[in-house]
């Protein structure tokens, strides 16, 4: 089968797309057909050799962790799922092997792909929508009525967690380009914020969460933004992060940080909101497989709107 592999780390030119071993499932997994991937800032990180504490150097490594495709094979021990399911999910970063077409995994790290949208729109939802309700949810503790800021508003997290802070019935400021605007508010945002034209930290507003998507502020430097028991979250694991914990200790404010992870029961709340017309995603760009070296110099430079789709 066709799969993207890469024998060192460095720039995009040391991706291949070449012919690898078709996997086999065991008795507890299922072997998925793939249809569509999507390119996440954590694969070109990974490719970099920026997270080599987790990917080590033994080659070849593979990369992708979303995907949307049909099940065409299940384990002896495989019950709630059969062939010709339509599916979609994510592998863990670090592991993730989607970037080729064929891919096996458990029914923990998959959903039934939702009924509206095609492999293509549905294989850019999974890790960072996850990554958004996962944060709102769990880490942020969202509740109906809240006042939500999310720092990176038109990225890929920034966009599902917009919609999905609106999902809960919270009041969402989106911080922003200006060009990028128009795109967040009508994703929901009720406030939006230009980051090139005011610092949000500097305007003496407050909220109950902060969603830091883009990692450049501290919970140091957001404190006073935050109500008295308001909640940072971020995404960066950092030695900043573990000092300002040391001084959340001090608070009533909390500083958070979430490390994503597949969860069926996840994927299925977003299959609902996303059926429901509450959540959608958004593509900047669809590349095929063949052309990763392309699609990863474009989501390196940091400006990507959304999702970028890799059609298998």
């Amino acid at each position: 089968m066709k799969s993207v592999i890469f024998n060192q780390y460095g720039s995009p030119d040391v991706l291949e797309y070449t012919e690898v071993a078709k996997p086999s499932p065991t008795a507890k997994q299922l072997l998925i057909k793939v249809f569509a991937s999507s390119v996440n800032p954590v694969d070109w990180k990974i490719r970099r050799g920026m997270l080599q504490v987790i990917t080590g150097k033994k080659f070849p490594l593979s990369l992708g962790c979303d995907f949307s495709g049909e099940v065409v094979e299940t384990g002896a021990k495989v019950s709630n799922f059969q062939v010709g399911d339509q599916v979609y999910g994510f592998l863990s970063p670090g592991s993730g092997n989607a970037y080729g077409e064929y891919i096996v995994t458990t029914p923990q790290c998959i959903s039934y792909k939702p009924d509206n949208l095609t492999h293509s729109q549905a294989a850019t939802v999974p890790l960072a929508a996850s990554t958004a309700l996962q944060g709102l949810r769990n880490k942020g503790k969202v509740k109906k009525g809240q006042t939500v800021l999310i720092n990176g508003a038109s990225g890929g997290v920034g966009t599902f967690a917009v919609q999905i802070a609106k999902a809960y019935q919270a009041e969402v400021t989106g911080v922003c380009s200006g060009k990028n605007i128009p795109l967040v508010t009508e994703l929901g945002a009720d406030k939006t914020i230009d980051y090139t034209q005011e610092d949000f930290t500097e305007n003496e507003k407050q909220y109950d969460i902060i969603f830091d998507v883009v990692g450049n502020y501290s919970f140091r430097k957001c404190q006073k933004s935050l109500k008295p028991q308001g909640i940072y979250v971020t995404l960066t694991p950092s030695l900043q992060f573990i000092i300002n914990r040391v001084f959340a200790f001090f608070s009533r404010q909390q500083s958070k940080l979430l490390l994503v992870k597949p969860q069926a029961k996840d994927l299925a709340e977003l299959k609902d909101f996303i059926e429901q017309g509450k959540v959608k995603p958004i593509i900047d760009r669809v590349y095929q497989l063949s052309e990763i070296r392309a699609a990863h110099t474009y989501s390196q430079r940091g400006h990507v709107v959304g999702k970028i789709v890799l059609e298998v």
